[in-house]
């Protein structure tokens, strides 16, 4: 099966989720403040760490991935939160029955998903799931089905992110090696952005011309990042590097996905917190 893609122009800024204290220097454009959210708290308190956001091609969502082994999508208010997915192994370990063990006790035989990308035109969701590996589930979802746990012979170590190439449906997937975080973006369909949390960097590693399978560095950052999304909002850069814009908030918000909505509304994942923020870009 093929695994590396080229992945399509979705906009020529990125987004890098770091979320800087409010002392931080100003960016060219004006802050956005993170301190006044909206929330969509989890169902129970066993779902916690909505790390990765994610929209269907239809608007639907938000769906998000959760500790206990499961992708959850938000259906409004009078519908809540409904399980969307989940891995082989949490139906195989009867990962939905109760239990006192806390999720982090049986992320390895239920699973924890981490990045989650749709490919627009199938409504197929991709899941990167940092012990199953990577996965995949149709539109209406239910059990996610298991498409790789190694490249090139190599085992993945932790899957943690994923980006789906929206013309060939490819997907590209980054697994973590020491500081590498696993979280990509595609640009121009000739290189990807890869967050470095312990060095405070982005790489740029290219997949196509005569540089393909070769890194550079792309940018040095004020703080520790654990994604990059097309255009969203906690640092904005352009396609050169340079920083555009960022958002301030209380240093104990630590978001780990950043998405922007057509209605300017920014939804913000997290890794340790039991609820979406929704925050507003004006």
């Amino acid at each position: 099966m093929r695994r590396t893609s080229k992945l399509p122009l979705l906009a020529a800024l990125l987004t890098v989720l770091l979320l800087l204290p409010s002392a931080a220097a100003a960016a060219v454009a004006r802050a956005i403040d993170a301190s006044k959210d909206q929330r969509l708290q989890l169902p129970d308190t066993l779902a916690v760490g909505p790390e990765s956001v994610a929209f269907d091609g239809h608007g639907g969502g938000p769906y998000v991935s959760v500790s206990d082994g499961r992708v959850l999508k938000y259906g409004g208010e009078g519908a809540g939160w409904t399980t969307f997915a989940y891995s082989p192994s949490y139906t195989k370990n009867s990962c939905d029955a109760q239990s006192e063990l806390p999720p982090v006790a049986k992320e390895s035989s239920c699973g924890r998903p981490l990045g989650l990308r749709f490919h627009r035109n199938s409504g197929d969701l991709y899941i990167a799931d940092a012990y199953m590996g990577m996965m995949r589930v149709g539109p209406n979802g239910g059990e996610a089905t298991v498409l790789a746990t190694e490249a090139a012979g190599e085992p993945f170590r932790f899957t943690n992110g994923v980006d789906v190439d929206q013309v060939t449906g490819e997907h590209q997937m980054v697994t973590q090696t020491g500081d590498s975080t696993g979280r990509i973006m595609n640009e121009d369909r000739t290189h990807l952005i890869v967050a470095l949390t312990g060095p405070c960097k982005l790489l740029k590693y290219w997949i196509k011309g005569p540089k393909a399978n070769t890194s550079e560095m792309f940018t040095d950052l004020p703080g520790y990042p654990d994604n990059v999304r097309p255009d969203g909002k906690a640092i904005r850069i352009d396609a050169q590097g340079e920083k555009l814009q960022e958002m301030t908030g209380p240093k104990n918000v630590r978001p780990t996905e950043v998405v922007e909505r057509e209605d300017g509304k920014i939804y913000l994942g997290s890794v340790e917190l039991s609820y979406v923020s929704i925050v507003k870009s004006t």
